[in-house]
C-alpha cells in the first residue's frame, strides 16, 4: 500500500508569538510545491496555538500540540486538555515525546491515557517510541520499543489505528546530539514495528499505518532517510525553527517518495 509520507514540526519550548507569527509567515510560501505530495503539520507550544492557527488558514498546513492531558477537564492545574486543544483547531497532538518520558516522567500507562485522551477530543495522535543509547548499547532496542508500543496502544482497534495514529520512532541518543541513525538502521526499526502492528492488527491496516523517523533530521540527510521503504516521514525539531531547513526536509520527502515510494 502507498502511503502519504508526513512531516511534523515540533518546535518543543522555543518562540515567542512574534517569532511563532513569522516563522509560520516564511514557511508557508516555501511549501507550496511539496504541500501537495506531503502532509505537514506544525506543534508550536500551546501559547503559539492561536496565532499560529489563524495563520494556518486557508493552507494545507494543520495544527498540532506537542503534549495533551488524559483528561478532558477537571482539577489539574497548569495542564490542557484535547477538547481546548481541538477549540484551537489543532488536529494532531504528540504523544509519548522521549522528553516526556525522561524529564517529566510520563510511563506507558499514562502514556496510553493520553493516547487514548487525543483520540476520544477528535485528534490524531503520533505517538513517540525509541531506546536510548544505554539500552540499545544493551541490545534492548526492540524489547524497549515493543513495551512502548503495547502500553501506548493498549485497546485500540485497527480501524481507528489505521485512520487516526502516526508511529514516530526516535532513537532518543539522537534527538539533538547531531547524531542519527544510519537510513539502515532506521529501515531496520521501522520494519520491526511495521511487522509488530501486523500482528497486533493486520496486514492492511499495518501496512496503512505511517511510521516516522525523528532523531536529528536536517536537509542534508532527510532525503536518504525518507528513501528507506518503512520510514514514512520524519518529527523534525531543532530544524524545524528554520523555514527554510524545514521546508527543504519537507521537499526532500516529496522527492525521495515520488522516486521510489508513496502517496496515501
Amino acid at each position: 500500500m502507498k502511503r502519504k509520507p508526513i512531516v511534523a514540526a515540533n518546535w518543543k519550548m522555543n518562540g515567542t508569538l512574534d517569532q511563532a507569527a513569522s516563522l509560520v509567515s516564511g514557511l508557508l510560501p516555501l511549501l507550496k510545491n511539496s504541500a501537495g505530495h506531503v502532509q505537514v503539520v506544525v506543534c508550536p507550544p500551546f501559547t503559539a496555538l492561536a496565532r499560529v492557527s489563524e495563520l494556518l488558514k486557508g493552507s494545507a498546513v494543520e495544527l498540532g500540540a506537542q503534549n495533551i492531558h488524559w483528561e478532558a477537564q477537571g482539577a489539574f492545574t497548569g495542564e490542557v486538555s484535547g477538547l481546548m486543544l481541538k477549540d484551537f483547531g489543532c488536529r494532531w497532538a504528540i504523544v509519548g515525546h522521549s522528553e516526556r518520558r525522561q524529564h517529566f516522567s510520563e510511563s506507558d500507562a499514562v502514556i496510553q491515557k493520553k493516547v487514548k485522551a487525543a483520540l476520544a477530543a477528535g485528534l490524531n495522535a503520533i505517538l513517540c517510541v525509541g531506546e536510548t543509547l544505554q539500552q540499545r548499547q544493551a541490545d534492548k532496542t526492540w524489547e524497549v520499543i515493543e513495551t512502548q508500543l503495547k502500553g501506548g496502544l493498549d485497546g485500540m482497534d485497527a480501524k481507528t489505528a489505521a485512520a487516526r495514529l502516526v508511529i514516530a520512532y526516535e532513537p532518543v541518543w539522537a534527538i539533538g546530539t547531531g547524531l542519527n541513525a544510519t537510513p539502515a538502521q532506521a529501515q531496520q526499526v521501522h520494519a520491526s514495528i511495521r511487522n509488530w502492528l501486523r500482528t497486533r492488527f493486520d496486514g492492511p491496516t499495518a501496512d496503512s499505518i505511517r511510521i516516522q523517523y525523528g532523531g536529528s533530521v536536517k536537509p542534508d540527510n532527510a532525503q536518504e532517510l525518507m528513501s528507506e521503504t518503512d520510514v514514512d516521514g520524519a518529527l523534525v525539531g531543532g530544524a524545524s525553527l528554520d523555514a527554510k531547513s524545514f521546508a527543504s526536509i519537507v521537499e526532500s520527502t516529496a522527492q525521495a517518495k515520488e522516486q521510489g515510494c508513496s502517496t496515501h
